[in-house]
């Protein structure tokens, strides 16, 4: 997975809506200190080319907490894909043909979803993209937890033991997640963020003379 997160698949389309529904979402997108409002453009969220821009060392800003959880849930993932395969093998015809197709695709969308998660997962917080941490986030949220809790929740599924506790821990790994990736996106938004507006003030005082230069050049004139 470190080998894989060293490319980013996702499309240009794609990151650049991630990275602006990051900005939209933890800061400010205008600064009034200089008179005139600011936006910013997100790019590619990728630290490395402020770094190549600035050519200094910045702050780490990967999650070690999230990175941990992320390391576990790869390992864990094989385990609640066989554990879930059979028992869903167990009690297929017991459920009703309705809840067959249900269990059948929820356990299809939360096998291939988990896969694109934990990737961008990895992308996101060692490379420190913004784009790929708010994919991973979204999906997280948005597919993985709304599935997990239907399977948890939902009595006409027939719950047994062992898919109780398989579910119950991806659950709290996913929880755990959620919130590691989120305070995680917040702190590289911002830093980014902080890092484009002191770009802009220090191109714009190389463009402006300074106070000695613009006394000189009246002085020519005159």
């Amino acid at each position: 997975l470190l080998a894989m997160a060293a490319h980013t698949p996702l499309p240009p389309n794609l990151r650049w809506g991630l990275a602006v529904f990051s900005s939209s979402l933890f800061i400010n997108n205008k600064t009034w200190d200089s008179g005139a409002a600011h936006t910013y453009h997100p790019g590619t969220g990728s630290r490395a080319q402020w770094q190549r821009g600035w050519g200094g060392a910045h702050e780490v800003l990967a999650s070690l907490p999230l990175q941990m959880m992320l390391y576990f849930n790869v390992y864990y993932f094989p385990v609640w894909c066989l554990a879930e395969g059979m028992m869903l093998q167990l009690k297929y015809h017991l459920l009703l043909w309705h809840y067959q197709f249900l269990l059948v695709t929820a356990f299809l969308i939360l096998s291939l979803a988990e896969g694109s998660r934990l990737y961008l997962g990895y992308a996101g917080n060692l490379q420190e993209k913004v784009p790929e941490l708010a994919g991973f986030l979204l999906l997280s949220f948005l597919i993985q937890l709304p599935l997990l809790l239907f399977l948890l929740t939902d009595s006409h599924v027939i719950r047994l033991p062992l898919e109780m506790a398989v579910h119950s821990l991806f659950l709290a790994f996913l929880v755990a997640e959620i919130v590691a990736a989120f305070l995680a996106l917040k702190t590289m938004t911002k830093q980014l963020a902080a890092q484009f507006y002191l770009r802009q003030f220090k191109e714009g005082s190389r463009g402006r003379p300074g106070r000695g230069e613009t006394a000189g050049q009246a002085a020519e004139e005159g």
